[in-house]
C-alpha cells in the first residue's frame, strides 16, 4: 500500500530536486501513470511548455492548491497567473525559502 503522500495529485505542490530547475517549487498540473507528471510554475516554465519529470525527482509537498485543481478539473487547463498565485501564496504561507534567488 503507498503512502497516499507519495502518490501526485493535479494541484499539488512540488520542489524540484534534480535537473536545471533544481531547488524551485512549481505545481503539477498533469499526471502521466505512475512515475510521470507534469509540472509548470507559471513564470520561467509556463504552463504551454510544461516540463515532464520522474517524481523521483521531486519532493512531494502535503499541500495541494484548491484554485489550480478545480481549474484543471472544470476547463482541463490553468493560467499561468494563477499558477504564480497558488506557488507566491504557497511559498509565502509555508516561509520557504526558494534557492537561487
Amino acid at each position: 500500500m503507498m503512502d497516499p503522500l507519495s502518490v501526485p495529485q493535479v494541484g499539488q505542490m512540488v520542489r524540484i530536486l534534480k535537473g536545471r530547475d533544481a531547488g524551485g517549487v512549481a505545481c503539477i498540473i498533469g499526471i502521466e501513470g505512475s512515475r510521470f507528471v507534469y509540472i509548470a510554475d507559471g513564470d520561467k516554465r509556463k504552463v504551454d511548455r510544461s516540463k515532464k519529470k520522474n517524481v523521483s525527482h521531486l519532493q512531494l509537498y502535503e499541500f495541494v492548491s484548491p484554485e489550480v485543481k478545480n481549474s484543471i478539473e472544470q476547463t482541463g487547463r490553468v493560467t499561468n497567473a494563477k499558477l504564480r498565485y497558488a506557488i507566491s501564496t504557497f511559498i509565502n504561507e509555508n516561509n520557504l525559502l526558494m534557492e537561487g534567488e
